[in-house]
């Protein structure tokens, strides 16, 4: 019997300055993480993101300076689903007004976007589907 799982519970990602990540992530969602972890090697904040998900955001003491690339094995982008384009629409404003760059709302066969980018240049997306 095939075992079963019931949702995704987080991601986390690595991160180069914490703090300036954090600030961020609270200025895009409008609030701030609901927990962290600190240990010997890493210190983590975690956002309580709308529907269950957690989004970690993981500075490690033993970092390396590599950049994030969607080409290289790993992650490719996070998407963040919206319930219409009024919504999406109210993100590109959100993030205009917040000074953060985009690539303005893109029309695909199966939704609409809305890409930016986090200050390690992790790939980000709004995205609500037709």
């Amino acid at each position: 019997m095939m075992p079963t799982f019931t949702n995704l519970h987080h991601v986390a990602v690595t991160v180069r300055d914490l703090q300036a990540s954090v600030a961020f992530y609270e200025q895009v969602f409008g609030f701030e993480p609901a927990t962290e972890i600190d240990d010997a090697t890493l210190h983590r904040k975690l956002f309580a993101l709308p529907g269950g998900t957690n989004l970690g955001l993981t500075q490690h003491d033993r970092g390396d300076d590599a950049g994030f690339s969607p080409f290289s094995p790993g992650l490719d982008h996070l998407g963040f689903e919206v319930e219409n384009q009024d919504e999406l629409e109210a993100w590109a404003q959100h993030l205009t007004a917040g000074g953060i760059e985009h690539g303005g709302i893109v029309e695909a066969p199966y939704g609409y976007a809305l890409s930016f980018k986090d200050p390690d240049q992790i790939a980000l997306e709004f995205f609500v589907s037709k």
